[in-house]
């Protein structure tokens, strides 16, 4: 396939190609193929709230969640988060960084799960921290799971994936 438009064009014969052996696919393979594909859509109209004192951090989440259709609230420190779960009435996840100025991560999961209104909230604690220890003292803390830094957004969106099912909407 040459010419000007081949990048186009070759997409296009490949979709084409896959759509056609798609439907030769039993209905059992081809729902099996659905929820695959459909399975990043968990994020769709979610609100994250993103706790890190890092603005690197903070656009590179933010990029990479709203990209699947999230919705991202900031918080700087502990304080804005606990404000920010005041504030914002329907939080589906929380992502918290442990290390932060004025109230840390490690506090402020403590002051939310004190709440009972937010005892059953996801919160995914990420740190630079990586040792077997580290982890312990965020679940004790009050993490639901863990995430070292550097972060891998594939480990990102299958933490979210197992955590977001969970929710029920009211």
């Amino acid at each position: 396939i040459k010419g000007a438009r081949s990048p186009e064009r070759l997409l296009d014969e490949v979709t084409l190609f896959l759509h056609q052996v798609e439907s030769k696919l039993s209905s059992e393979h081809r729902t099996m193929l659905k929820a695959v594909r459909g399975r990043d859509r968990i994020l769709e109209g979610r609100r994250v709230l993103l706790v890190d004192d890092d603005m690197r951090n903070i656009f590179a989440l933010t990029g990479a969640l709203e990209q699947k259709g999230a919705v991202v609230e900031v918080g700087r420190n502990g304080f804005e988060a606990i404000s920010k779960l005041d504030e914002v009435a329907d939080i589906d996840i929380v992502l918290m960084d442990i290390m932060m100025p004025g109230m840390d991560g490690f506090e402020a999961m403590r002051r939310i799960r004190a709440d009972k209104r937010f005892q059953k909230l996801p919160i995914i604690a990420i740190t630079a921290k990586a040792m077997k220890d580290d982890q312990e003292q965020c679940l004790k803390a009050g993490a639901s799971d863990y995430l070292a830094k550097p972060i891998d957004i594939d480990r990102l969106y299958s933490l979210l994936r197992v955590w977001m099912p969970n929710l029920e909407r009211l």
